[in-house]
C-alpha cells in the first residue's frame, strides 16, 4: 500500500522544476531580507534569488575564512515513513540506506532503471521518519519518480517541501557562531538534531556544499526571518548562489543539470562510491554493466582565462571533451574546473588539455580532487 501524502500530488510534475515567467516566480519566506540588504535577484529552478550581496568574490572568501549564511529554501523535501520506508528508500537510492545510524545522514543518487541519474540527494534518519533533501530544479522530478517506485510498498509518502526553510552556516567560524545562538555544539559531520536556535525549533544537520564546516538548519518557514536576523546580526556574512557556486566547483562537488543528468551515470559522474551495487537498488543491475569511455575529471587552466560550461576539451591525442562546470576559483585565483573527458585522461593527474573559450585556446591540466584544501 503506497499513501501519497502532502499539498502537491506527487503523481503531478511539481511546477518548481519547469521554467517559470519572471512575473510568477516563486520566492523564499527570506526574500524581503535579501531585498533589503541589496541583494542582486535573479531567476533560478522557478524561484527568484539572491546570486549575490557585495559580490561573489567578497562572499566566497567570507565563507573560506570565517562563516557565511545562504538561504536554501528553494530546494525540496520528501518525507518517508511507515512500516517499509527502509527497505523501500534502500530499493530506490543508490546508497545503503540500512547504514545510516540514528540522526544520521547519507548521500546518494536517485537513477533510472537505465543508470541515468533523475538526482542527487541527502537523506536523514529521524526519530519516526527519513527525510529526504532534493535539488530545487528536479522536486517534481524526484517525487514522481519515488512514487513510482513505492509500489507494492507499505509506505507514506509526503512532498513536506511547503513545510521547511533552509538555511546553509558554513565556513570555519559556523559551530562557534550556531553556539552563541543555541547555548550548546552543533551536531557533527552527518549528524543531526533538533536545537532551538535563536528561539526557533530547528532540525540542525551537519551537511553542507562548501567543502567547510558547518551545518544546514531546516525550520519552519514563519522562523526563517528570525534565525537569519539572529546570525546575520554579528560577523556571518549574507552569501548568495553565486559564490554557493564557486565554493562547491573548488571542492569538486556536482551540480545536477551541468555535472550530472539522467543521460549520465553515476559511474562516469565519479559518485560511484555512492552506489552500493549489493543492495539491488534500482538501475544497479545496468551499472555493473557499464564502463563508460569518459570520466568527469577536474581541472585548472595553466594560463589566462576563465572556461564556461560547453566549452570543447581536447587532449594532448587529440581526443575531445566538454566542460560541464567552470569558474573563476577566488581561492586559487586560476580558472578550474570539471569536464567530461576520456577516461584515461581522467585517470592522469597532471595530463595536459586544452579548453576552448570562444574560440580561443587555453593551457590546463587535470588534477586530484578537490581542487582546493585548507592547505593550499
Amino acid at each position: 500500500m503506497v499513501v501519497v501524502a502532502g499539498r502537491v500530488p506527487l503523481n503531478k510534475l511539481d511546477s518548481r522544476a519547469l521554467p517559470a515567467p519572471v512575473d510568477t516566480l516563486r520566492r523564499t519566506p527570506l526574500y524581503e531580507r535579501h531585498r533589503d540588504a541589496g541583494a542582486r535577484l535573479v531567476p533560478f529552478a522557478g524561484w527568484e534569488m539572491p546570486v549575490e550581496y557585495e559580490g561573489i568574490r567578497i562572499e566566497h572568501l567570507a565563507v573560506r575564512t570565517g562563516a557565511g549564511i545562504f538561504d536554501v529554501s528553494h530546494m525540496g523535501q520528501v518525507e518517508t515513513s511507515g512500516p517499509d520506508a527502509e527497505r523501500f528508500l534502500q530499493h530506490a537510492l543508490s546508497n545503503d540506506i540500512a547504514k545510516i545510524p540514528p540522526a544520521g545522514a547519507q548521500y546518494s543518487v536517485l537513477c533510472r532503471e537505465g543508470g541515468g541519474i533523475v538526482d542527487d540527494l541527502f537523506t536523514y534518519r529521524l526519530e519516526d521518519r527519513f527525510l529526504t533533501v532534493t535539488n530545487a530544479s528536479r522536486h517534481g522530478a524526484d517525487t514522481e519518480r519515488l512514487r513510482e517506485l513505492a509500489e507494492g510498498y507499505d509506505v507514506t509518502l509526503h512532498d513536506a517541501a511547503e513545510e521547511y526553510a533552509m538555511l546553509a552556516l558554513q565556513g570555519p567560524n559556523a559551530r562557534a557562531e550556531l553556539s552563541r545562538l543555541i547555548g550548546g555544539e552543533a551536531p557533527a559531520r552527518m549528524r543531526v538534531t533538533l536545537a532551538e536556535v535563536a528561539g526557533a525549533p530547528c532540525l540542525v544537520c551537519g551537511t553542507g556544499y562548501t567543502g567547510e564546516d558547518g551545518v544546514e538548519l531546516l525550520t519552519r518557514p514563519e522562523y526563517a526571518p528570525k534565525i537569519w536576523d539572529a546570525l546575520t546580526a554579528e560577523a556571518v556574512v549574507p552569501v548568495g548562489l553565486g559564490a554557493r557556486d564557486t565554493l562547491r566547483l573548488e571542492v569538486c562537488f556536482h551540480l545536477y543539470g551541468n555535472d550530472m543528468s539522467e543521460e549520465r551515470n553515476p559511474i562516469e559522474a565519479g559518485l560511484g562510491w555512492a552506489c552500493k551495487l549489493e543492495t539491488g537498488f534500482v538501475g544497479s543491475d545496468a551499472l555493473r554493466e557499464v564502463d563508460p569511455p569518459e570520466r568527469l575529471a577536474a581541472f585548472a587552466f595553466t594560463s589566462p582565462g576563465i572556461p564556461r560550461p560547453g566549452n570543447p576539451v581536447r587532449t594532448e591525442d587529440g581526443m575531445t571533451g566538454v566542460v560541464t562546470s567552470g569558474t573563476l576559483s577566488p581561492s586559487l585565483g586560476t580558472g578550474i574546473g570539471l569536464a567530461y573527458v576520456p577516461r584515461e585522461t581522467a585517470a592522469s593527474p597532471g595530463a595536459r588539455i586544452e579548453v576552448d573559450v570562444r574560440g580561443k585556446l587555453r593551457q590546463a591540466e587535470i588534477r586530484e580532487k578537490p581542487l582546493y584544501r585548507r592547505e593550499n
